[in-house]
């Protein structure tokens, strides 16, 4: 950081003659380089600066003292929204109004004072304004405030540090426990299965859509032979670990935009890679295996780095509107429900990969505090495969996810698994023919079910798809409409009529099928024949 004179020379000659009066002192330099350097000398004094830290305004030493805590600086955005603004004015405007003796902030009483300065820096996040006291004068206001600050006092400053955040949680917080687990890897295969099947009814959180892009098993919603090979082929924890580096190391997956209540429009954009790294740096700074609070973590953040995906603290350029009413979250008063959305689905996101625990106060309610506590997979029995006669193919969840994957490109979905640990699927006409398309045979299906089941295939079904493989369908079940007269005479003068266009099948001599969507034609045809006829509905 710059010097007290470098500082200075950033003035013109009237500033420095106002620091000088406010610290006492008479300089006799006519110049701006003079009268810094006279300055300077006079300012860097223990005794000096003591006396002067002393006569300051309570709020004003609570601002140097968290500029100390801060090494020294802190980002202008979070210092303003505490401490205020320093109007800008320029000499003429300054020499008239005189600011420094009704000062309209905090900041401003310091800045006169030559206490605080304003400059841009090199960060983390590119070239951003700090608040900052000048270097060497920050070493004589540490070691006076180590010397002067009351203990009691000191308990009262809040440091904007990186330090820990938040507190343990109390009972309360931590009432009901959500153990972290795998099931990531179940949905991620129902997924794969649905893309390959095309299901347009199967909806899937669209961050499983994000989290598979960023781990290139699918690509713009097609899954990739090779990476779906290796991924199911991979042991729960190899996948499990697959997932996670994915999700950690993507510039792609963007926890704001996924957030199911918020909408962001405009030509903007943020960085999710640097947000995340650093919120789960300040995650692993905390005890493990240890209940944290969230709420406090989320306030502690608030208060130490609120920018922490804001460059340069802006909360204006962000077009984010809250879905449920349209309503746009400007300015840094929706920090909560725009910011702490994000940390809270990082959060949920490490949960969701087997990394941190959740729990709350209430069954069912909000997430109230958390746990670093890496999920382990356990020694649990193997999942088992059971099929029916019927064509009911049962697999529970910690059966091989491969085959789980392959069977179910063969059969309609009865239960993907989203409300028991067991998928339930049917094998019919329909579902054959469908896998038929994609190049699937039925043969292929009553091999995989032989090997995994050791020959348990009801022998009803293992004939029904060598049938099925040989002849296709040899049934059909069908909802019909069919006009039934009282006489064969009748049913001919029909048939004969511009109506018999609309007949399809003869069933008997007094009953007919009507085409699809031709009952009216049909009632009108026989009304111009004189008949009237009813219609009955299948209830």
């Amino acid at each position: 950081m710059p010097d007290l004179y470098q500082t200075l020379l950033k003035h013109d000659l009237g500033h420095i003659k106002i620091i000088a009066d406010l610290w006492g002192l008479e300089l006799e330099s006519r110049d701006v380089d003079s009268a810094a350097e006279e300055l300077s000398a006079s300012l860097l004094d223990l005794e000096a600066v003591s006396e002067t830290l002393e006569i300051l305004p309570a709020e004003a030493r609570t601002a140097i003292t968290a500029l100390v805590e801060s090494n020294g600086k802190m980002e202008w955005a979070i210092f303003a929204r505490t401490y205020g603004e320093i109007r800008e004015m320029g000499a003429g405007r300054r020499d008239r109004e005189r600011p420094h003796l009704k000062p309209a902030s905090i900041a401003e009483n310091l800045f006169y004072r030559g206490l605080l300065s304003k400059a841009f820096f090199d960060a983390s996040k590119g070239s951003q304004e700090f608040a900052y006291i000048p270097e060497d004068l920050l070493e004589i206001i540490e070691h006076t405030l180590q010397i002067e600050e009351p203990e009691e006092e000191k308990e009262k400053i809040i440091p904007v540090t990186k330090d820990t955040l938040g507190r343990p949680a109390t009972p309360v917080e931590k009432t009901f426990e959500i153990p972290a687990s795998d099931h990531v890897l179940d949905d991620a295969t129902t997924l794969l299965a649905a893309l390959r099947l095309v299901k347009p009814d199967w909806q899937a959180d669209p961050k499983l859509h994000a989290l598979l892009n960023s781990a290139k098993i699918i690509k713009k919603n097609v899954p990739q032979a090779e990476a779906v090979k290796s991924f199911l082929a991979s042991s729960r924890t190899e996948a499990l670990t697959m997932l996670h580096k994915a999700w950690l190391d993507s510039q792609t997956f963007n926890e704001l935009h996924l957030i199911s209540n918020l909408i962001c429009e405009g030509e903007w954009s943020n960085d999710p890679l640097t947000t995340r790294r650093f919120i789960i740096d300040l995650l692993n700074s905390l005890p493990k295996d240890k209940w944290w609070s969230l709420p406090a973590f989320l306030r502690d953040l608030k208060a130490k780095h609120p920018d922490f995906q804001r460059p340069a603290g802006d909360y204006d350029s962000w077009y984010i509107k809250r879905a449920s009413d349209g309503q746009f979250l400007r300015g840094f008063a929706y920090w909560d429900q725009v910011d702490g959305e994000v940390v809270k689905a990082i959060i949920q996101n490490m949960h969701w990969l087997g990394k941190i625990d959740l729990a709350s106060a209430e069954e069912g309610g909000a997430v109230t505090a958390f746990r670093l506590s890496p999920f382990v997979e356990k020694k649990e029995e193997k999942g088992k495969i059971s099929v029916a006669s019927n064509g009911r193919i049962t697999v529970t969840r910690l059966f091989s996810r491969a085959v789980r994957y392959q069977i179910a490109r063969f059969c309609d979905w009865e239960d993907a698994g989203r409300t028991t640990d067991e998928y339930k699927y049917q094998v019919t006409a329909q579902s054959l023919k469908h896998a038929n398309e994609q190049g699937l045979k039925a043969e292929q299906l009553l091999t995989l079910l032989v090997k995994y089941t050791n020959g348990n295939v009801p022998p009803a079904f293992v004939k029904a798809l060598k049938r099925w493989e040989e002849h296709g369908v040899e049934a059909r079940v069908e909802s019909l409409f069919v006009l039934r007269v009282s006489r064969p005479e009748v049913m001919e003068e029909m048939r004969a009529s511009k109506a018999g266009r609309f007949l399809g099948e003869l069933l008997s001599p007094t009953a007919v099928v009507v085409k699809e969507g031709a009952i009216q034609k049909v009632m009108a045809a026989l009304a111009e024949l004189g008949l009237l006829a009813e219609v009955k509905d299948h209830e």
